[in-house]
């Protein structure tokens, strides 16, 4: 007999359960480590347009693009958003690459994806991640003097 589809508990988790579903760990590991999150951003007041910078939030760690305090970011960082299957839509700012963006749009994840890849190294090599691209929150003064086009 010739199947004609897989078998619904074949396919990865993320094609067969909507972000609401999902387990703490599943949703954990949609995070690509692209850290483009962890961008500084402003908003321009009248219009609402966000501008991304190349300044990097003070906990995050520039050679592997991870937080490194994730569990306690909310403490040392009191603005950081804690994305949830609930605040996903407002967040407008997420990254048109991001995987919580791509899977709440009916995308799916792109070949680079660690989940996909099975490296979590693809991000980095694609160029998707912010992995020397930027600059440490401590070396700056001025936002507005590194705003950058490419984490969009």
């Amino acid at each position: 007999m010739i199947r004609l589809s897989p078998m619904i508990d074949e396919l990865p988790f993320w094609k067969r359960k909507t972000l609401d579903e999902m387990t703490p760990s599943e949703w954990e590991s949609l995070c690509d480590g692209c850290a483009k999150c962890c961008l500084a951003k402003l908003e321009d007041v009248e219009t609402g347009e966000i501008a991304y910078t190349k300044v990097a939030c003070r906990l995050l760690d520039l050679g592997s693009c991870r937080c490194s305090r994730y569990d306690e970011r909310s403490r040392y960082v009191p603005d950081c958003v804690v994305l949830t299957p609930e605040n996903l839509s407002r967040l407008s700012w997420m990254p048109s690459t991001c995987a919580y963006r791509l899977l709440s749009e009916g995308r799916d994840l792109p070949w680079w994806h660690p989940l996909v890849s099975g490296d979590p190294e693809t991000v980095h090599q694609a160029g998707i991640s912010v992995r020397g691209r930027v600059i440490p929150e401590k070396e700056t003064v001025d936002l507005e003097d590194h705003i950058v086009e490419w984490p969009k």
